[in-house]
């Protein structure tokens, strides 16, 4: 016998077992959790969960109905919002597009919350936001006899689960961007969308929003925002001329920045890195930006304004007069290789609630009927009845571009970016 197993019968582990149970007597069940038996909800949302991940974009529409008629809806379809935000496209082939500014639904995507309603038909029709994070997608408008709180629940659930589909689908699916076009895109616009962020980020400490127009024909005018923990990142540039090689030299702006941000980079570093970039690659063409940090706990908002408007602080319900002009340094680019000072970064303190706004001067030069410009004081006053009215920043910004827009009959002359950032950390 092999040493260091002990004989059988003599395991001190066995001596004190139990003795085994008869091959014909069948274990006992154990007894049921009451966690084990899912409800009628998990159930539901499990099964979306499944198909979601597995469905093609177009598909979605087709899923949804499956899903109403689970939750005990009559029907459900899903809208999106279009580039320029003015009109609601469903996803259902063969149903009207719904104006945003003057409709029910388009309530419900500006202000961000459930509108009901009596439909003509008989019974309710619901309309419920498509948020993701803090980007408005669009609308699900939901038909049903009654709208209880357990059906509205789900509903929540399913638009929930729908946002976040809608976002990652549409990042490798040309369906989601013809659904979102009224109109033919140029090439130097098909390259920077492809290249921006969501127009909203943000969360529970601070949000950061933009919006580009003329949406279809942008030449080199471009935005950026990331989280992280401790940072909201932002920034706006507007490349020289309004051909395909401003956005090429947008791109590699942008794509410098986000570089040496994600590397550490602090902001004069980086600005530096984003010159040497278009130095090298692109000597013949310049940018404008500004690149802010904003920390989110502690509100310092640190910038780097290169050759660009400077931002502007909103405060209550009124503009700052000069509160962040500061001395002005070289675009970035060919410019910045001669000049004789280093990049420098500018701090202030926010209050809670306070609003930045950067802006590149295809705002602000914007022709009107009779041919004078648009200019800061119209500007200004824009933004002012946009903070009385006490809209969320993505809504003042829409009503802002919009009407910068209509001033000029929707040509622009040239690019015309806007992104706002607000400071808001939770209340003590």
């Amino acid at each position: 016998m092999a040493t260091g197993s002990p004989a059988p019968g003599n395991d001190p582990a066995l001596a004190s077992a139990p003795p085994p149970s008869a091959p014909d007597t069948p274990a006992p069940a154990p007894a049921p959790l009451p966690g084990d038996v899912p409800s009628a909800g998990e159930r539901l949302l499990e099964a979306l969960l499944t198909e979601v991940h597995t469905a093609a974009p177009m598909d979605l529409p087709r899923l949804v109905d499956r899903c109403a008629t689970m939750i005990g809806l009559e029907s459900v379809v899903i809208y999106l919002v279009d580039i320029q935000q003015r009109h609601l496209i469903p996803l259902t082939r063969g149903l009207p597009t719904i104006e945003l500014d003057t409709s029910t639904p388009g309530w419900a995507y500006r202000t961000i919350d459930l509108r009901v309603e009596e439909n003509p038909e008989g019974g309710l029709m619901a309309w419920l936001p498509l948020v993701d994070g803090a980007e408005r997608l669009g609308i699900l408008g939901i038909r049903t006899a009654v709208l209880d709180p357990t059906r509205l629940r789900r509903c929540r659930m399913l638009a929930s689960v729908l946002a976040m589909a809608i976002t990652s689908k549409r990042a490798y699916s040309d369906s989601f961007a013809r659904q979102s076009r009224t109109e033919p895109m140029d090439l130097p616009a098909e390259m920077l969308r492809s290249l921006l962020p969501p127009r909203t980020i943000g969360n529970n400490h601070a949000v950061s929003t933009a919006v580009l127009e003329p949406a279809y024909h942008i030449g080199g005018d471009a935005f950026d925002h990331s989280l992280t923990q401790s940072t909201l990142h932002a920034a706006i540039f507007d490349a020289m001329g309004h051909n395909l090689a401003s956005g090429l030299t947008t791109t590699v702006a942008v794509a410098g920045c986000r570089n040496a941000r994600r590397a550490g980079a602090e902001l004069p570093e980086l600005v530096a890195i984003i010159d040497q970039a278009l130095g090298q690659w692109l000597p013949d063409q310049y940018c404008t930006g500004i690149i802010t940090q904003l920390n989110l706990a502690e509100g310092v908002f640190r910038w780097c304004n290169c050759g660009h408007p400077p931002p502007l602080l909103i405060r209550g319900q009124r503009v700052l007069d000069a509160a962040l002009e500061r001395p002005a340094q070289p675009p970035m680019g060919l410019p910045a290789q001669f000049a004789t000072t280093p990049r420098t970064a500018h701090e202030v303190m926010l209050e809670p609630g306070d609003r930045v706004l950067l802006y590149t001067d295809g705002v602000t030069e914007a022709r009107i009927e009779g041919g004078d410009r648009f200019g800061l004081r119209r500007f200004t006053d824009s933004i002012i009845r946009g903070a009385a009215a006490g809209e969320p920043a993505a809504e003042a910004l829409r009503r802002i571009i919009h009407s910068i827009l209509d001033h000029q009959k929707d040509q622009l002359r040239d690019d015309a970016t806007l992104l706002l950032i607000e400071w808001r950390p939770p209340r003590p």
